[in-house]
């Protein structure tokens, strides 16, 4: 609403900078390494394109592509890869839809990532069991102050 009581045709939407995006990646390594998990994170925008990413030493390459599509996916889908997973399930036209759409994946890790109610991007880890990758990505929320919305 614009200050006279009238709906505004342009709505305004917070987007997430590249500071707090590397920041994020740092968290959610710090919390990998203090488990000892060898990790890969990557953080987006609200469109899926990467802000920031970062892998572990000895994480293979791939591992820094899966997290890059599990960020993707939950800031697109605006759900965590594990709701995601869940709406797939006995769903068999849409598990057939997704194998043709590359970058969507259903592996634990991705989270949306939440300013008010807001999508603004998402953070994917890869590298761990999946319940530790999703653990990764939600600390490192945590510490920023931020929410995926689970």
């Amino acid at each position: 609403m614009d200050q006279r009581g009238k709906a505004s045709p342009v709505e305004m939407t917070p987007v997430l900078r590249s500071a707090p995006a590397l920041r994020l990646v740092h968290h959610a390594l710090e919390h990998a390494e203090s488990r000892g998990w060898s990790v890969a994170v990557v953080v987006v925008d609200h469109g899926g394109e990467a802000l920031a990413s970062a892998r572990m030493d000895g994480v293979g390459a791939p591992t820094l592509g899966f997290a890059a599509d599990k960020a993707f996916t939950a800031a697109t889908m605006r759900r965590s890869t594990r709701d995601f997973c869940a709406r797939m399930n006995g769903a068999d036209d849409l598990r057939a839809g997704l194998a043709n759409r590359p970058r969507l994946i259903t592996w634990e890790g991705g989270l949306p990532i939440l300013h008010g109610e807001a999508i603004v991007g998402g953070i994917g880890v890869s590298g761990a069991l999946g319940h530790e990758d999703a653990e990764c990505a939600q600390a490192g929320l945590c510490r920023l102050g931020l929410s995926s919305g689970i």
